[in-house]
């Protein structure tokens, strides 16, 4: 039976959706909460990694943990639909500074929509899996996973990310930039400082030629582009001359062409310092790379009508005009909704100690359950409309793997 947002049977079960996220409302919470005060940075995410799973097992999930490899992930099953829907929690802190992206609430909205859509999967006759995704602040858990097979079979997948207020609730044609981190190294000669700098080659003035030429470069790119870079090693002693200095930096566009084309001006930046100050220099990326954020439109629409129900501005957006997610890699090859999740109140930007205290506060703990809610019922909306579920169940990802044959 095709059930629409209109027909009493889709009245029904998004009642049912949402009174299961009602009836979970203390747990998840309190979950939430927890995941809050403890602020685990990427990869060590022990404790909120078991505390989520435990409570998806509580609700009548299968749980594999360690799932593409990672020992904080983990993937909760339940029902055997031959749609494969993804519901993606995040988890981890920001190093010193904790959940000022709130993480936190990203685990209790799509762990609120997991255990609330579990009685109902046979109805939808979907295959449910609430994934663990480590490491999304550094690190690429998501793309780690997607290598590993993580997101097999998976048709569509979806989160939430909390955002400051005043954004509206309408996803469609927002994006995410592409970012890539990498280390720049410069090596030279290292010498006393007074006795005899001379025969030095000085690692430490590239540094400083480098952060000059990328900060004249900014003048001369899209306003939509990043740089960001800080000096990490750049000598120890006064009287040491350094022979070795390095810099860790990201650049981020909202297409890869961009992004390329940016990187190789960055690049050209620290091989022109290193000329001018006769150190080598090498170049190595530290972590995966993001991909622009996609979403899809149908989805969108679902969304947009479940937070229309909420009494929320879904007004068009213009985009976003920065950050990055490796959920862009997801969407890359899975259909994906990344809605923003405005919190009430929050006129502070993300990744402050002022944003990390908001994401403890009830306004957020608020519009997270409405986020739940809206997930589930973004859910129910696309596995019962058939032209979306067919396109969904045709869109299940495969991994292209070698064998002795070639690619398959």
């Amino acid at each position: 039976m095709e059930l629409t947002d209109t027909t009493p049977a889709m009245a029904t079960l998004r009642g049912a959706l949402a009174d299961g996220v009602e009836r979970w409302k203390p747990r998840v919470q309190a979950l939430a909460r927890e995941i809050h005060a403890h602020k685990e940075i990427s990869f060590e995410e022990v404790r909120s990694a078991e505390a989520i799973a435990a409570l998806l097992a509580e609700g009548g999930f299968a749980v594999e943990r360690g799932t593409g490899g990672l020992p904080t992930a983990f993937t909760a099953s339940a029902g055997s639909g031959e749609l494969t829907v993804a519901l993606c929690v995040e988890y981890d802190a920001l190093p010193d500074i904790g959940h000022a992206c709130g993480h936190n609430l990203i685990a209790g909205a799509s762990v609120a929509a997991a255990l609330a859509l579990q009685p109902y999967v046979d109805v939808l006759g979907i295959t449910l899996k609430a994934i663990g995704t480590p490491a999304e602040e550094h690190g690429g858990g998501k793309v780690l996973m997607l290598e590993q097979g993580g997101f097999d079979g998976v048709g569509l997948a979806l989160m939430v990310h909390p955002v400051q207020d005043g954004l509206t609730y309408n996803p469609a044609g927002t994006s995410a930039q592409a970012v890539g981190r990498y280390k720049a190294t410069f090596t030279g000669k290292a010498a006393h400082a007074a006795a005899a700098p001379h025969q030095a080659v000085n690692a430490a003035d590239a540094t400083v030629l480098s952060q000059v030429a990328i900060g004249l470069l900014r003048q001369q790119i899209p306003g939509d582009h990043r740089i960001a870079l800080y000096v990490a090693e750049a000598g120890h002693v006064t009287n040491i001359i350094p022979d070795r200095a390095v810099i860790q930096f990201e650049c981020r566009a909202f297409t890869l062409p961009e992004y390329e084309a940016l990187l190789e001006r960055v690049r050209r930046c620290f091989e022109g310092a290193a000329l001018a100050t006769g150190t080598t220099l090498d170049i190595e990326a530290t972590e995966p790379l993001y991909e622009p954020l996609l979403q899809d439109n149908a989805l969108a629409a679902h969304w947009t009508a479940a937070m229309d129900a909420f009494g929320k501005d879904t007004s068009p957006s213009a985009g976003l005009s920065g950050g990055s997610t490796d959920m862009g890699n997801i969407s890359q090859v899975i259909p994906s909704l990344h809605p923003w999740l405005s919190i009430p109140g929050a006129n502070v930007p993300i990744h402050s100690h002022a944003f990390a205290a908001l994401a403890d506060t009830a306004g957020a703990y608020g519009v997270m359950f409405e986020a739940a809610t809206a997930l589930a019922w973004t859910v129910a909306a696309a596995a019962s409309t058939p032209t979306e579920r067919e396109r969904f169940t045709k869109a299940a990802y495969r991994r292209r793997t070698l064998t002795q044959e070639g690619t398959s």
